[in-house]
């Protein structure tokens, strides 16, 4: 049995040199309602059911509160008040631990879709969208065959309430 090739024969080499070119940044894809969010993989710790919180007097709806996680003290934002959406929790809400740049975060999805790899022919700049939109924490929309995947700078999107809860419980 033979195949035809179509265009000129590439040596094994060639071929893995042509994949070494295409560089890939990998994301963990997870739901708020209907539209799809990325976060860098590197930044996952890892992903648990949804559990209770420790609320913290006068902080923001969507600081859910802290949890104890293995002896340190983590807050947690609940994804959907943050983005102004209706909270609500099923059997499928998981809460994602992130390492940021300083701290540990704990944020409260719908679901986890997948991890994601996308090239850099595939993440779009964020459109514009004037002064009256914070769009400051997207950092590009990953373009996948039939899906967009709005990828999120979560270090910057985080930094300001989780360092000010940690410091507020120590």
């Amino acid at each position: 049995m033979s195949f035809a090739l179509s265009g000129p024969k590439r040596s094994a080499s060639a071929r893995a040199a042509d994949a070494a070119n295409v560089v890939q940044q990998e994301f963990l894809t997870f739901r708020l309602g209907s539209q799809e969010f990325g976060v860098d993989i590197l930044k996952v710790q890892e992903i648990r059911g949804y559990e209770n919180v420790t609320r913290i007097p006068d902080t923001p709806d969507y600081i859910k509160g802290v949890i104890n996680l293995r002896g340190a003290v983590v807050p947690v934002v609940d994804m959907r008040l943050k983005f102004r959406l209706a909270a609500e929790y099923d059997a499928f809400t998981v809460m994602i631990v992130l390492n940021m740049a300083t701290t540990v975060v704990g944020i409260v999805v719908d679901s986890v879709s997948d991890v994601t790899p996308f090239t850099q022919d595939q993440i779009k700049a964020p459109p514009e969208f004037g002064k009256g939109v914070d769009a400051r924490f997207l950092t590009g929309i990953g373009m996948a065959t039939e899906r967009m995947v709005l990828l999120l700078d979560i270090d910057e999107m985080l930094k300001a309430e989780a360092l000010s809860l940690v410091a507020a419980t120590a």
